[in-house]
């Protein structure tokens, strides 16, 4: 199963989402893009994917434009814009999703306030890419 989560900056979420559900099935091939890709992966993103066991320190978030002419079972957005901007796919999609969350980057306060943020997006992609791939093991039996 090919899945391709994206988002605008692959910084946050959709690095927090692929490493998320690598670790629920590691048979699963999983990557993350942005349509507009940031220099490196968010240390608050890899600050709190550690304290739940999971080291995303060396992602690097990559171009979308690499993988518009692969095969993917899954095109997963996990933000607005990129649901809007997402690009055509030449190669075969044969479904794409939208499971969307507020951008932890935005988050404004302390070091403290901050991180509280992220530990809440953390967790909402955890139970949401949860119940996906649950669905998707039910459809496969």
């Amino acid at each position: 199963m090919n899945i391709l989560i994206l988002c605008t900056g692959n910084s946050c979420r959709s690095q927090m989402a692929e490493a998320l559900l690598k670790s629920f099935d590691d048979t699963l091939t999983v990557y993350s893009a942005g349509t507009n890709p940031s220099d490196q992966v968010h240390p608050l993103a890899v600050r709190v994917m550690e304290e739940i066991g999971i080291d995303i320190r060396y992602g690097t978030p990559e171009d979308v434009e690499q993988y518009l002419d692969q095969q993917f079972d899954y095109v997963i957005t996990v933000c607005d814009h990129a649901r809007e901007t997402c690009p055509v796919f030449t190669g075969d999609v044969n479904e794409q999703l939208h499971i969307g969350f507020e951008d932890p980057a935005e988050a404004t306060g302390t070091e403290e306030e901050k991180l509280a943020v992220f530990r809440r997006i953390r967790d909402e992609i955890r139970d949401e890419f949860g119940e996906f791939y649950n669905e998707l093991n039910k459809k496969q039996k």
